[in-house]
């Protein structure tokens, strides 16, 4: 069974959430928290598995509760809610460690569906999600970190990972599914899980949205390409 808990300053929506994923057999909601402090102090004390975090909330917002959930080592994996496609603040939530987003209209079955993969170790940020995402980080939001300079020499950490990997690396950087790294590299998807996987060992990540994220703050990808 899979624990879930809703964050939404809006108490409708959160009974919608809740009305849809109670229907399903392995979710259940186990809490709700109407804004960031409250999800912080619930994540503490029940550790759900999967948090729904509406990103803009009055008080502390969903990035910054995304933020301390991640810094306190907590096992709850947070799925952002937004409104808007290409939000800002979903990207902030991103890079503060959040598994992904969902635009809050999205079909039930897309929010059940990200659930579970969020649930079981996978990231929720389809393809062309990420490629949007990437088009559109030349426009960071006001005191966003700056891309690493090119100038500088790749970061440390790429130097554990070997020539496959790092092709693996930017391959998923760039929003390729695991199907078309595999057809583009000539391996089977099997092989591709196996690498994205020491990948996220190797660099400390958590997921295929942290690996975007980590790409594009060290300058091993073009945003505008």
């Amino acid at each position: 069974m899979t624990s879930i808990l809703l964050v939404d300053d809006q108490e409708l929506l959160r009974m919608g959430f809740r009305m849809v994923l109670d229907a399903q057999g392995d979710l259940e909601v186990i809490g709700e928290a109407g804004d960031g402090d409250a999800a912080v102090r619930f994540v503490a004390q029940r550790t759900p598995d999967v948090v729904l975090m509406d990103v803009r909330m009055p008080g502390t917002d969903g990035v910054e509760a995304t933020r301390r959930i991640v810094a306190s080592g907590s096992p709850s994996r947070v799925i952002i809610l937004t409104t808007f496609d290409l939000d800002e603040y979903a990207y902030a939530a991103l890079r503060a460690g959040a598994s992904g987003f969902l635009l809050k209209d999205a079909p039930p079955s897309d929010l059940i569906s990200a659930i579970r993969a969020v649930a079981s170790g996978d990231a929720v940020v389809a393809p062309s999600t990420t490629r949007r995402l990437l088009a559109n980080l030349t426009h960071r939001p006001p005191g966003a970190a700056p891309p690493a300079d090119g100038g500088a020499g790749p970061p440390p950490a790429l130097t554990q990972l070997t020539p496959r990997e790092r092709e693996v690396l930017l391959a998923v950087a760039r929003g390729m599914t695991n199907a078309e790294i595999a057809d583009a590299l000539v391996l089977s998807e099997a092989t591709v899980k196996t690498h994205v996987g020491r990948i996220l060992a190797k660099l400390g990540l958590r997921d295929r949205v942290q690996i975007v994220v980590f790409a594009y703050d060290n300058g091993l990808v073009n945003p505008a390409g």
